[in-house]
């Protein structure tokens, strides 16, 4: 396996990773929070958009380089 694939497969499956990790910590916190349904949408909403960009960023990028 040469270096740039390594990268590329460490990079998505970490920052997948990272992903669902950071799900969960505004779901503890929403949670604990008690914030209700509404409030746990808003979270994950606001919390969740940086994510969401990220994603976006890499679909546009594959669909762009073929």
């Amino acid at each position: 396996m040469d270096e740039e694939t390594f990268t590329t497969l460490s990079t998505s499956i970490l920052c997948t990773g990272l992903i669902l990790y950071m799900g969960f910590i505004i779901y503890n916190l929403a949670k604990e929070s008690k914030a209700g349904k509404y409030g746990t949408l808003v979270l994950f909403f606001a919390l969740g958009f940086g994510m969401v960009g990220f994603i976006a960023k890499t679909i546009l990028t594959e669909v762009l380089q073929k």
